[in-house]
């Protein structure tokens, strides 16, 4: 976006996702991770498939993900101040770009909060405490539980978005890292 507005990324996700499994990767062998914008793709990635009747990968951790279109969370502004990466101006700027002019901000493919979360893969969800993006996770943590999905959240206290690019530096990214490897192994096969 904005030269490949939605629903283009999403599709050529999908397309990938669809090459891999016509290569004879298996979905219980695949996870999806990615971060902000890329925390909202990895996610609606996995919708989109099962719409167009592809099976789901094993699990996906979408870290710090941008779900909201509308910018509905409280947390747009009771962290506005704590945010030093994110806030909603620059939001609200990206928004228009990433829908281009005839997406809705209530398409599920793009905003996950709108999305049929029933047959959800395992999700592992992360977000900093200091995030304006924190209700964004929170609510679709609560839209998952309540899809009978297998979902974890874990609010890393004092954080900021993204805070996993600190790995190395930061002892809360090196435990959420650790995390992530403890939450998608089992669910690869691979422990």
């Amino acid at each position: 976006a904005p030269e490949n507005p939605h629903p283009g990324i999403v599709e050529q996700a999908v397309a990938v996702y669809g090459q891999l499994l016509e290569q004879g990767y298996k979905p219980e062998h695949i996870a999806t991770t990615g971060d902000s914008a890329g925390g909202n793709l990895c996610t609606s990635m996995i919708l989109y498939a099962r719409h167009k009747g592809l099976p789901v990968p094993a699990c996906t951790a979408p870290l710090s993900p941008w779900y909201d279109m509308e910018s509905k969370g409280a947390s747009m502004q009771t962290n506005a101040d704590n945010d030093a990466l994110v806030g909603g101006d620059m939001l609200d700027g990206m928004i228009g770009g990433f829908l281009g002019e005839n997406g809705s901000k209530q398409d599920p493919f793009a905003n996950p909060l709108y999305g049929d979360l029933a047959g959800f893969p395992p999700t592992l969800i992360q977000v900093g405490e200091y995030e304006v993006l924190l209700d964004d996770s929170t609510r679709f943590y609560d839209n998952a539980k309540a899809a009978g999905v297998d979902v974890e959240l874990q609010v890393f206290d004092e954080m900021q978005h993204v805070f996993q690019f600190m790995a190395g530096n930061a002892p809360e990214a090196d435990d959420a890292i650790a995390k992530i490897a403890a939450f998608m192994r089992p669910h690869l096969g691979l422990s």
